[in-house]
C-alpha cells in the first residue's frame, strides 16, 4: 500500500457524486469476529450444516446451541473498530452514501452508520418461524433454548440469512439501487464470491464505477474490476484515508 495510492483514492473519493462503501467479514476481524472462510474462517471448527434452514426446522434445539456458540456469545460484546469509525464519519461529511454489508454483526450501526443495508440479515433480530413475529434479541433469554414466540410459541430464528434462504427482498433491492447509482465503489474486505454480492463490483463496473478494493490479499476482483487495490487491514487503510480526509 503506498501513500501515493491511498492520496488517489482520497480525491476520488472527494470528487466521487455518489459513492458506496460494500463490506464484508475483513472489515470485522479487529473486532474480534472471525470470518467464515479461510484460514481461521468459522467453517474450519464448525459444521455449517447448523445454518442450513431444512436442519434448523427438523431440529431447532441443536441449531440453536451451535448458532448461540458461534454467535450470541460472543457477538454482543463485539465493539466498532476504527475502520466502522470512519465509514460512520465518512457518511456524517457525505463522502459516502451508504454501506452495503454481507455481515450480520451490527457493528457498522454501532459506530453511528445510518443508511445500512444488511444482505445476509443480522443477529440482533429474531423471527418467528410459524407467525413471522419479529423480536430485538434484548427480549429474548438464551438461557432457555430454543426461544419462543410471545404470540404463538412458535420457535424463534435468528435474523441471519441461512443456507437456502433467500436475501431479504428489503435489502437485496435497494443494495442494487445503490450499485447502480453509484459512481465509486469502496469494496472493503470481502472477495464478494457469494450471490448477489458477487454481481455487484461487476454491475458498478459496467455502469461507469470507479472500484477500489481494501483487503489483506488480492482477491479475484484484483485484476478485473479494482481500478486501486490497496492492500492491507481494512482498520490500517481507512485510518490512512481518514487522516487525509481530516475525519
Amino acid at each position: 500500500m503506498l501513500l501515493s495510492d491511498i492520496e488517489k483514492v482520497v480525491e476520488l473519493i472527494r470528487g466521487a457524486r455518489y459513492a458506496v462503501a460494500f463490506t464484508g467479514a475483513g472489515i470485522s476481524v479487529d473486532s474480534g469476529i472471525p470470518s467464515f472462510r479461510g484460514e481461521g474462517g468459522l467453517w474450519n471448527t464448525h459444521h455449517p450444516i447448523y445454518l442450513e434452514i431444512d436442519f434448523f426446522r427438523k431440529k431447532p434445539l441443536q441449531s440453536w446451541i451451535k448458532i448461540k456458540e458461534i454467535f450470541y456469545d460472543n457477538l454482543g460484546n463485539a465493539k466498532p473498530n476504527i475502520a466502522h469509525v470512519v465509514l460512520a464519519k465518512m457518511e456524517k461529511r457525505s463522502f459516502i452514501e451508504s454501506v452495503i454489508t454481507q455481515n450480520i454483526d451490527h457493528l457498522h450501526q454501532k459506530a453511528g452508520s445510518e443508511i445500512v443495508y444488511e444482505l445476509h440479515g443480522n443477529y440482533r433480530q429474531l423471527i418467528c418461524i410459524e407467525c413471522l413475529s419479529e423480536y430485538d434479541i434484548s427480549f429474548v433469554d438464551l438461557k432457555y433454548l430454543p426461544p419462543t414466540c410471545y404470540v404463538c410459541k412458535g420457535v424463534l430464528k435468528p435474523g441471519i440469512v441461512f443456507f437456502n434462504e433467500p436475501i431479504p427482498a428489503f435489502a437485496k433491492k435497494r443494495s442494487i439501487e445503490e450499485v447502480e447509482k453509484t459512481d465509486l465503489m469502496l469494496i472493503i474486505g470481502t472477495n464478494a464470491e457469494v450471490l448477489p454480492a458477487a454481481e455487484f463490483p461487476v454491475m458498478a463496473k459496467n455502469n461507469g464505477a470507479r472500484i477500489i478494493e481494501v483487503n489483506i490479499n488480492k482477491s479475484h476482483l484484483t485484476d478485473t474490476v479494482t481500478d486501486i487495490f490497496l492492500e492491507g487491514k481494512a482498520t490500517d487503510v481507512l485510518r490512512n484515508i481518514a487522516e487525509l480526509l481530516y475525519l
